[in-house]
């Protein structure tokens, strides 16, 4: 499968850029707190349903967005990471979209479906293989 002239990006690869992905992702669901307190006149719950489903929209689409514009979060930029097709194509929006959605399930199998990097030959997690993806690092000066 490894079809892609890059090499496919390890566990602690992914995990920085994971990491690094908080920073800005934080910064985007505060503000959108801020937004949904002014447009509430400070009466939001934040225990609301549509509050949460919100949030959830903000994160889906920082990632699908990034993924689709690029193959890139900035998290992924810093370490040289892009995710592709397995050919070496770019993403789609159901493609981005669906890989979303199993590293949901990857992560609330506490964590299992990342690990899986560990034990795949190409290195994919559950997402990955689910989307028909993989994550590469990219040289230095590419």
């Amino acid at each position: 499968m490894n079809q892609a002239p890059f090499p496919s990006a390890h566990l602690g690869w992914r995990a920085a850029a994971a990491v690094y992905d908080l920073l800005p992702l934080l910064a985007i669901l505060f503000a959108t707190g801020a937004i949904a307190q002014a447009v509430t006149g400070g009466t939001l719950d934040p225990h609301a349903l549509l509050f949460r489903l919100a949030l959830l929209a903000v994160i889906v689409a920082y990632y699908a967005v990034s993924w689709r514009r690029g193959g890139q979060t900035i998290g992924m930029r810093a370490w040289r990471l892009r995710v592709t097709r397995a050919d070496g194509g770019p993403l789609d929006w159901s493609t981005c979209l669906l890989r979303f959605a199993v590293s949901l399930v990857s992560t609330a199998a506490v964590g299992l479906g990342f690990l899986w990097c560990l034990v795949d030959r190409d290195r994919r997690a559950w997402h990955d293989i689910a989307a028909g993806t993989r994550v590469v690092r990219l040289p230095k000066n590419g």
